[in-house]
């Protein structure tokens, strides 16, 4: 016979360890639907994968469920956010590369890397968020 120290609430969608169910009875949290589960499953539904999420299933168990795919408008707001952090990204590696070059004492090294990331900072910009999730981004250059 298998192992049975959990138990599911279809109603909580939750697992619960059996071996300290005097615990959750004090708390006042002993779900009434509870039914063993192996500990097997209990182990299967502990490995969350980031596709799924657990519910419960007709039979009264857990089963697994797919996330629905993002909307437009999800993908839209994820790109916008890349392409801040894009910039945010290219602007801190510019800076002290620009200030050299304002200074006067930039090596040629440090003008060709603040052309470069000047460049990529450029076609960062031009990138059109309302096409995610198909959106080409520029290569980044090397830090």
């Amino acid at each position: 016979m298998e192992n049975q120290n959990f138990v599911y609430s279809a109603k909580e969608n939750v697992i619960y360890n059996a071996s300290i169910k005097q615990v959750y009875i004090d708390a006042g949290s002993w779900p009434d639907d509870a039914v063993f589960i192996s500990d097997e499953m209990a182990e299967e539904f502990r490995q969350h994968p980031l596709e799924k999420y657990m519910v419960a299933g007709k039979n009264g168990l857990p089963e697994w469920k797919m996330y629905p795919p993002p909307t437009k408008e999800k993908l839209v707001a994820r790109a916008e956010s890349d392409k801040r952090g894009l910039l945010l990204e290219a602007g801190q590696i510019i800076a002290p590369l620009q200030d050299a070059v304002d200074l006067g004492i930039a090596t040629e090294k440090e003008k060709d890397r603040l052309a470069t990331w000047k460049r990529y900072r450029v076609y960062v910009n031009r990138v059109d968020v309302s096409s995610a999730p198909d959106i080409d981004w520029p290569e980044k250059p090397k830090k």
